[in-house]
């Protein structure tokens, strides 16, 4: 589960590489997101040569949790850390590349073009 003030990875190539979300998008006051879920965040960390700068507010989609997903099957996805795609406003990745395993639950919610950058589906 992801809340306000949780500190987040960030598994693609867009530049930044910790963020911490800010507002869980999604109802007026809805306070966790799971896999698969958006969330608005502020950049915490970047590298020094990318377009993306600390401070800038930016949304990204939830692709790993370390409180998992629970599937049909009763079998149970956990991951180690907490990982989110930025995405752009229309849904899409803004990076190129995406890094780790990635659940599979994020072919429910429509976002098909991050699972096919996707080196790992779980």
């Amino acid at each position: 589960m992801i809340q306000m003030q949780t500190r987040v990875d960030v598994a693609d190539n867009s530049g930044a590489k910790s963020v911490q979300c800010i507002h869980v998008v999604g109802g007026g006051n809805r306070r966790f997101a799971h896999i698969g879920d958006v969330v608005v965040g502020s950049v915490k960390r970047t590298l020094p040569s990318a377009e993306i700068k600390q401070g800038d507010v930016v949304r990204g989609v939830v692709v790993r949790s370390k409180a998992g997903v629970r599937r049909e099957d009763g079998t149970q996805v956990r991951f180690d850390r907490n990982a989110i795609v930025l995405i752009d406003a229309d849904g899409n990745p803004r990076g190129t590349r995406i890094f780790g395993a990635v659940a599979r639950e994020l072919r429910a919610k429509n976002f098909t073009r991050i699972l096919s950058l996707a080196t790992e589906v779980v």
